[in-house]
């Protein structure tokens, strides 16, 4: 846990709401984690964005390194935000049981970024004091797991902030709505085709607990607001308190990634069935879930947020940053680092081990998976091919999985923020010297 000694002053925003909207283009699509499982590859695939530490985004990202200063690069649109934003990756499931990513295109307003997505910070009103991110902050939201939204509390702020919206092919149709609510809108993935394709919507907490960087859990350190949501306007500009154990109100950071599914429109199953899928094996939408590293540089972002109001199309605006051009954040990308090829054709099996898991109940772990679990140079992509033969699936779309009874440590011991433990788990259990296994969800432990 890395915590703050002290709270920065609170500032005050002027008189309009700060915002900002930049994309940030793809810097790369792999099985890396470093927040959940840091110093291993990850059970599933994230589509990342932002900084590159000196040669890459890093299998482990040590809390204690300052990213502004140690980046090289960054494909986000203002040179000063080396953080990184990730998600998981949506594939289109063919009739015949094979898998392909579905690509991803610029939004509407931020230029032609290679993929990647939209990026948003936004401050409260005026009258609201605020504290903005820190040196090693870091969160996640969502949970891969899930695939149901019965968790959720019915009209809360939360249930308001991990949805999909499904483009119906006419430009501007959906502009009356605000992210999160109207008839383009739902929680889970849409049960229709989206002849525009679909944009889904992540918006992160704002009340923090005001010491906490990045605890364990990665997200007990951060709440969502409390108050009455507009059915109308949704939480983009939601106004409320925060709860007495959370009491720092932090800037808003939402997420728009465009999914393009119109390639896949002919192929769309006639049974009425839905045949997205997150390459966690998610067909029901609502394990989706983001995951932030801060890394602005200096005080970057104070000086954007006291100063920039309100005219998100146009970076150029905001004097306090420096914009870069489409062929600057095009250009910083990462070659994949997991030997393996996971999107540019159709595939037989998502990568990892991620069968299809219905739900309702949460997910369970593959036991003893055989994917690939270490780094090294990965194949390039090839052309995507519509396919011509029958993909093998699975016989069951459940995994059961047993808890493993513990066997004697195997291999060497395991470096600081290293997994050590969880279900499936066959790697060593000791931690080097001054660390120690700590179990943090059923599926993960880790050195600490």
């Amino acid at each position: 846990m890395v915590s703050l000694k002290f709270l920065p002053t609170f500032s005050l925003l002027p008189l309009a709401h700060a915002l900002l909207r930049f994309p940030c283009a793809q810097l790369v699509t792999q099985r890396l984690d470093p927040l959940v499982t840091p110093g291993q590859v990850s059970p599933h695939l994230h589509q990342i964005v932002g900084g590159v530490r000196e040669t890459r985004f890093n299998i482990t990202i040590d809390p204690n390194t300052d990213i502004a200063k140690t980046s090289t690069c960054t494909s986000c649109r203002f040179k000063e935000d080396k953080s990184n934003y990730w998600t998981a990756v949506m594939y289109f499931k063919h009739p015949n049981g094979s898998f392909i990513r579905v690509p991803q295109i610029a939004n509407g307003g931020t230029g032609n970024s290679n993929g990647g997505m939209t990026v948003y910070y936004i401050q409260p009103s005026s009258s609201v004091r605020f504290t903005s991110f820190r040196k090693g902050f870091r969160m996640i939201v969502g949970d891969p797991m899930v695939r149901s939204d019965s968790h959720v509390p019915a009209n809360s702020v939360q249930s308001y902030a991990l949805t999909f919206r499904c483009y119906d092919g006419v430009p501007g149709s959906d502009g009356s709505w605000a992210p999160g609510v109207g008839p383009f809108e739902s929680v889970g993935f849409p049960q229709k085709k989206c002849p525009g394709g679909i944009r889904t919507n992540i918006f992160f907490p704002t009340c923090w607990d005001g010491t906490t960087l990045d605890p364990p859990d990665h997200h007990s350190h951060v709440k969502y607001i409390q108050g009455t949501v507009n059915p109308r306007a949704g939480i983009f500009y939601q106004s409320g308190t925060c709860p007495s154990t959370h009491p720092v109100r932090i800037p808003l950071i939402f997420l728009e990634t465009i999914w393009d599914t119109k390639p896949f429109l002919n192929d769309w199953p006639t049974d009425g069935s839905q045949p997205l899928v997150y390459s966690m094996g998610d067909p029901t939408g609502f394990g989706q879930h983001g995951d932030y590293v801060f890394g602005w540089e200096d005080d970057s972002l104070d000086r954007a947020m006291a100063r920039c109001n309100d005219r998100g199309d146009f970076p150029a605006d905001c004097k306090e940053l420096t914009v870069q051009t489409d062929q600057a954040i095009n250009s910083c990308t990462q070659p994949v680092v997991v030997n393996e090829v996971t999107e540019g054709r159709y595939l037989p099996t998502l990568p990892g081990c991620n069968p299809i898991q219905n739900g309702p109940g949460t997910a369970t772990m593959v036991q003893n998976c055989n994917a690939v679990s270490t780094t090294g140079t990965g194949g390039a992509p090839t052309t995507v091919s519509v396919p011509t033969s029958t993909a093998t699936v699975p016989a069951s779309t459940q995994t059961t999985v047993v808890v493993p009874t513990p066997t004697a440590p195997q291999g060497p011991a395991i470096p600081k923020y290293g997994q050590c433990g969880g279900i499936g788990w066959a790697g060593s259990t000791v931690c080097i010297a001054g660390s120690t296994c700590q179990k943090l969800s059923d599926w993960y432990s880790q050195c600490v």
